[in-house]
């Protein structure tokens, strides 16, 4: 691995990052901009647009003009766009991922893969709105009664700043998919990536206006989006106390929202599962992505028979696993995302060597001397009450504990206030599925890390979120089901009031 810590600066990078409103790249309103830095350098090297309420008016008027024209659009040539945008998507890929790779800290061959991602997410919801079919019922030979859907009009998408760009597609394709037009408000740390989308829609043909782009802090241009009269659907993905915000906010107006929240995600092993298998989906699955994934199995309860040898060897493999620069192919773990997220990170380490065991990490890299980069960190002995147990760090760590049977498995993997993932290992099928129906969350892997099913509801319970997207639940939620009741016989009212 080498010493060597200064971002790999892409050559074509821009001087600036515009909003884009009405199929136009703008600065804001009152012309404020933000810095933008990279993770490796904490250097500012380009500026991004702040906007606030008047850009996200200018945002929603361009949406709602488009909405009429867009709406109406059959769902076999808005299909045909969304193809088009994922084909442009692919051409863009080495590009992207050195863009995101630089802007987020992202290792460059995950960032390579979440272009591949975010350009199946458009076809795969391309096909989902040419497939999917509107439900008839017939009432013998007296009525007919058919669902008709209709898109609801101007989408506001508030994306993360993990994996932004494929986090963006998550949302935009569906939408577009649906009929909707939409705002989309990008992470500030990391908007690089979506100075992309303009160049990219337009070689798909998108008409302008379709898609629209507020960049700024969330206070302002995001909670200017929540407010907004004419945005009747919110769609977000981040923390759970902002998660908690934007649905109070948008009580005021009714809005639909969908809330994609934090998670605190178990990983039960029991003493008869796969230990290689399970260890390989551990490692990885909180240590990819450097740990900044909502759905990490950052809690691993391990069964007491084999826990010690469980722990030493995942605290063997955190000690091996290779941090350096982003762009480094041979990088596991690159650079933490921002300055501020990453003091955070170390404060959790600093709460954890004081309720737990350290086995592994919880230091900076010795080779790497700049940037915001943490050894992976691994905890045992970590009790039900530890802050590092109970609360998302959104990082490199994970808090291992032991349980002795299944029902305090459960009760452990239960007790808090998430339930997004959870994951369980185990050569008993039957308790298996046991585990997977008495956890507490939205989503279970039994025998398996995290492989996505595009077809599949996501979506969390309890803390981690409101609603589900996913295959057609997702063309649900930015649709409104209307029923039409047609009368096929004679009519037979009641004949109040008649003589």
């Amino acid at each position: 691995m080498t010493t060597d810590t200064p971002a790999t600066r892409p050559a074509d990078l821009p001087d600036a990052i515009h909003h884009w409103i009405g199929g136009k790249l703008t600065g804001s309103a009152d012309g404020r901009t933000l810095p933008v830095a990279d993770p490796v350098s904490n250097t500012p090297y380009t500026t991004a647009a702040a906007g606030g309420p008047d850009d996200v008016d200018r945002a929603v008027a361009a949406a709602r003009a488009a909405f009429p024209s867009w709406s109406k659009v059959g769902n076999r040539e808005r299909a045909s766009v969304l193809y088009r945008i994922a084909d442009a998507v692919e051409a863009h890929e080495e590009r992207l991922a050195a863009w995101e790779t630089f802007d987020s800290g992202l290792p460059i061959t995950q960032a390579r893969g979440q272009a591949r991602r975010a350009a199946e997410n458009f076809r795969y919801f391309a096909d989902v709105v040419v497939a999917l079919g509107e439900e008839a019922f017939r009432a013998g030979d007296q009525q007919l009664n058919y669902v008709v859907r209709t898109p609801v009009g101007v989408a506001g998408l508030i994306t993360p700043w993990n994996t932004p760009f494929m986090l963006e597609s998550w949302k935009l394709a569906p939408a577009l998919a649906s009929g909707c037009t939409l705002v989309l408000k990008p992470a500030e740390w990391t908007p690089l990536s979506a100075s992309l989308w303009p160049e990219i829609l337009d070689q798909a043909g998108l008409p302008s206006g379709v898609v629209n782009i507020v960049h700024g802090i969330g206070e302002e241009a995001g909670q200017a989006l929540v407010d907004h009269p004419d945005v009747p659907l919110i769609s977000f993905t981040g923390s759970t106390d902002t998660g908690r915000h934007i649905v109070r906010s948008s009580a005021a107006h009714l809005k639909t929202t969908s809330m994609e929240l934090g998670g605190k995600s178990p990983v039960v092993l029991f003493a008869d599962a796969d230990l290689e298998a399970a260890l390989d989906s551990v490692v990885f699955g909180v240590f990819s992505l450097n740990g900044e994934r909502c759905t990490a199995g950052s809690r691993v309860l391990v069964q007491r028979p084999v826990y010690e040898e469980f722990t030493r060897r995942l605290a063997e493999r955190a000690d091996q696993v290779r941090v350096g620069p982003p762009a480094d192919p041979a990088t596991e773990v690159g650079a933490l995302v921002h300055p501020e997220h990453y003091a955070r990170v170390l404060q959790y380490v600093e709460i954890g060597r004081r309720e737990a065991r350290l086995m592994a990490g919880g230091v900076r890299p010795a080779h790497l001397p700049e940037g915001n980069y943490l050894q992976p960190t691994v905890f045992a002995d970590v009790p039900r009450d530890a802050r590092i147990f109970q609360e998302e760090i959104f990082g490199p760590v994970v808090a291992v504990a032991p349980f002795d049977d299944e029902a305090e498995a459960v009760e452990l993997a239960n007790a808090t206030a998430y339930g997004l993932a959870a994951y369980v290992w185990t050569s008993d099928l039957k308790r298996g599925h046991r585990v997977a129906h008495a956890v507490e969350s939205g989503m279970v892997w039994v025998n398996s890390h995290n492989v996505r099913d595009l077809r599949t509801p996501f979506g969390g319970v309890k803390a981690s979120g409101l609603g589900r997207e996913g295959g057609a639940h997702s063309i649900d939620f930015y649709t409104e089901s209307k029923i039409v009741h047609v009368m096929l016989g004679e009519v037979r009212t009641p004949r109040f009031g008649a003589s």
